[in-house]
């Protein structure tokens, strides 16, 4: 006769490998899962300051940069410059070509202005044809040059539309930073020193 409570059944350690296995395997997978939510929220945060038309960063990333830039100045006695570009005749581009070239320049003076500046420095466009630059461990003087190579390189480079080299051009602003705590104002005193240049212009 067997005894039946002497044999312990046979199938409780494949049993519990199996759940330890399906363990294993959810683990894993949730772990997968919020590795995706973060990519997926690390790339919705990083749309949130970045142009949707163009490779700069929309107003709200550069005025960030602006007040990183500013703390960083006020810590370490380090120079900074703004640099306020409005486009000139952008609405002519768009009355003679269309709003499809207007995009097309506006994606050129963007490509053009971030393949200027190095990692320390930021590009924003502001809105509409707008667009400023941030220069770190510069001056008044640097951000001067650097406008007036960059109003060259716009009217030789331009952009090309239909086959044809459009000729664009811009007016620009300096500002240093001088001990600003508000992104805002220093914003401003550049876009007032931009309105200054394109009178006389």
């Amino acid at each position: 006769m067997i005894d039946a409570a002497a044999d312990p059944p046979t199938d409780a350690p494949a049993n519990a490998t199996g759940d330890e296995a399906a363990l294993r395997a959810e683990v894993e997978r949730l772990r997968a899962e919020v590795a995706a939510l973060q990519a997926r929220a690390e790339a919705a945060e990083a749309a949130a300051e970045h142009d949707v038309l163009t490779p700069t960063l929309n107003r709200r990333g550069f005025v960030a940069a602006i007040n990183r830039t500013m703390a960083w100045c006020a810590r370490y006695g380090s120079p900074a410059v703004l640099v306020y570009l409005d486009m000139d005749r952008f609405k002519s581009i768009n009355d003679r070509l269309g709003h499809a070239a207007g995009d097309a320049a506006l994606i050129a003076v963007g490509r053009l202005l971030a393949a200027n500046v190095r990692e320390s420095d930021a590009v924003g466009r502001l809105g509409g044809d707008e667009f400023a630059l941030l220069l770190l461990n510069a001056g008044v003087e640097e951000g001067r040059d650097k406008a007036r190579r960059l109003a060259e390189a716009l009217e030789v480079e331009g952009f090309v539309w239909d086959d044809q080299t459009v000729a664009l051009g811009g007016s620009f602003g300096v500002r240093a930073w001088s001990g600003h705590t508000d992104a805002d104002v220093w914003l401003a005193e550049a876009d007032a020193a931009m309105w200054v240049r394109k009178k006389a212009r």
